[in-house]
């Protein structure tokens, strides 16, 4: 064993596949990439996430209370990566620029996005650690999912413009609850 240095660990660590924030303020909406997110509940669904005070995201949430998590295949990468690279604050159409399509949501004013496998619609459910840590606890209100995909591949952020692909699954017995 060596020594890590200590600003690799995140690379280490990474909780879920690269997600897509959406939200919109103003009727303006705007999207992000986020990789530092994790399930904290089943029923009701509860997603902690963390975005950056200093993201546009951040603004938008906090005062709208709601958003929708987009969950893009590998075949999105280059849009991810784009949404990741530019701020919404410097853009009138962050969707456009990036090449995503903003579709009407059933619940909240974030949109969808059209390209992605998955949209969950959220709203805030718990900001008491959003002073300190950044952090959102956000309920799942209505889910999407585009049956026609088969075996979705999704990508993990390993730092810096590196992403790990989803490969083989393998199942495993497992005792149900």
């Amino acid at each position: 064993m060596r020594k890590l240095p200590l600003d690799k660990v995140y690379r280490l660590l990474e909780p879920g596949p690269v997600v897509l924030l959406a939200t919109a303020q103003r009727g303006r909406a705007n999207v992000m990439a986020m990789s530092w997110h994790m399930m904290m509940e089943f029923e009701p669904p509860l997603v902690g996430c963390i975005v950056s005070g200093r993201n546009h995201s951040f603004t938008a949430l906090r005062a709208t209370r709601e958003c929708v998590i987009a969950i893009p295949t590998v075949e999105l990468a280059r849009q991810v990566v784009a949404a990741g690279n530019c701020s919404g604050r410097d853009l009138a159409d962050k969707f456009a620029e990036v090449g995503l399509t903003p579709v009407p949501a059933a619940e909240v004013a974030a949109p969808l996005i059209a390209e992605c496998w998955v949209n969950l619609e959220c709203r805030v459910a718990d900001t008491r650690m959003v002073a300190r840590y950044n952090m959102f606890v956000l309920e799942v209100v209505r889910a999407w999912h585009d049956p026609a995909r088969k075996r979705p591949r999704m990508i993990h952020h390993q730092g810096f413009g590196t992403f790990a692909v989803d490969g083989r699954s393998i199942t495993l017995r497992s005792r149900k609850p």
